[in-house]
């Protein structure tokens, strides 16, 4: 019941994760959000998932994940039941803060709960738990194109209703609380904060977020201006790059059972540095989508196993430690297309030059890799 629980949680952050891209060109024309104010509402979600992460740690150590789980899900049903009925753009802002703060708690409690009972499997658990945060980024855009004409509220209702399954679930699912020394105590912080390992991990989930979200948000655009039309650009962003992050995490969920967790995600990061510079290089469909696809499969299993190595390395204060971390991965969020688009300005050739911050990236998530290793 727990791996379900967590499971659910789970898929229903990924749609969460996809719902403001999903509903933005709407949310745009019915309320006349100009460029820069959708900016900002990303970054309200943003933030949101930034400080839950960081609060919602130490509350699930010293009261255990599932109160962490159902405050992430009670503000996730709250913000996508308002959401619909928004009439400004502050109230979009402020919604989807709430729902950033929602799906950074759900994010930390439901990757906690699967670490917390899969023991010498963790990395494992984890990659397939988190198989199901892609299987949501699909479903949401793909239902609301094909059953819920791109309706908002229908949208939202849907996933608000998913999300309030999840918290019958949560509710009735025995949850382990908080025992003995496992529990927080302030006392217990400073060591935590004092291991240069914890922002070690930290460092490389801002990369890989970072990397992530800069294929997400800007590859389609790059690849239209090499000459691929826009319809198979988004092809191989949504079937190439999304597939291989699922096939990904199918595939090292075997791996990891002999292989350890560190060599993988050093291997992973190798391979990152590869194929997005491929990616970026290409200019036929085919070379492109063949890239992205690799690119995908040997990205898919740095965030989960990232969580496990830091489970593993902090047992005393695992939530803790795990919010830190994946709060630094949301600041690789915020940041990234930031970046990215200041590098390029309003000039499509210099796009290319930008996105190259992306296997740059990748290398330094070697280093930090192998950083991780010696201080470990």
């Amino acid at each position: 019941m727990q791996i379900l629980a967590s499971i659910l949680a789970i898929f229903v952050y990924g749609m969460i994760a996809a719902t403001l891209g999903t509903i933005l060109p709407d949310l745009s024309s019915r309320l006349g959000l100009a460029p820069r104010q959708s900016g900002m509402i990303a970054l309200a979600q943003a933030v949101g998932l930034m400080i839950a992460s960081l609060l919602i740690g130490p509350l699930m150590d010293k009261q255990g994940e599932k109160l962490g789980l159902l405050v992430g899900l009670v503000l996730a049903v709250a913000a996508l039941l308002a959401l619909p009925r928004s009439r400004s753009f502050a109230a979009v802002a402020v919604f989807l803060f709430i729902l950033g703060l929602g799906g950074g708690s759900i994010v930390t409690g439901g990757n906690a709960l699967a670490s917390g009972v899969s023991g010498a499997y963790r990395a494992t658990t984890l990659n397939l738990v988190n198989l199901f945060f892609g299987l949501g980024g699909l479903v949401t855009p793909f239902i609301s194109a094909n059953l819920l004409s791109r309706n908002l509220a229908r949208l939202c209702y849907v996933i608000a209703g998913i999300a309030a399954l999840a918290v019958g679930i949560s509710i009735v699912t025995p949850m382990p609380g908080p025992n003995g020394a496992s529990s927080f105590t302030l006392a217990q912080v400073g060591p935590v904060l004092g291991r240069p390992m914890l922002f070690l991990l930290a460092l490389l989930l801002f990369l890989y977020v970072a990397c992530e979200v800069g294929i997400w948000n800007w590859l389609a655009q790059h690849l239209i201006a090499q000459g691929i039309d826009e319809s198979r650009a988004l092809n191989i962003l949504s079937l190439g790059f999304a597939f291989g992050l699922l096939a990904g995490r199918v595939v090292v969920s075997r791996v990891l059972l002999s292989v350890p967790d560190l060599t993988v995600l050093l291997a992973c990061s190798i391979g990152m540095s590869f194929t997005t510079y491929l990616s970026l290089r290409a200019k036929r469909v085919a070379t492109a989508g063949i890239s992205v696809f690799l690119a995908g499969l040997v990205m898919a299993p740095v965030f989960p196993t990232t969580l496990a190595v830091v489970s593993s390395a902090f047992p005393r204060m695992a939530s803790t430690a795990l919010g830190i971390v994946i709060a630094s991965g949301w600041l690789g969020l915020a940041v990234s297309s930031r970046i990215i688009g200041a590098i390029a300005g309003g000039d499509a050739k210099r796009l290319r030059k930008a996105l190259m911050i992306i296997p740059a990236f990748s290398v330094l998530m070697i280093l930090v890799n192998i950083a991780v290793r010696f201080i470990r």
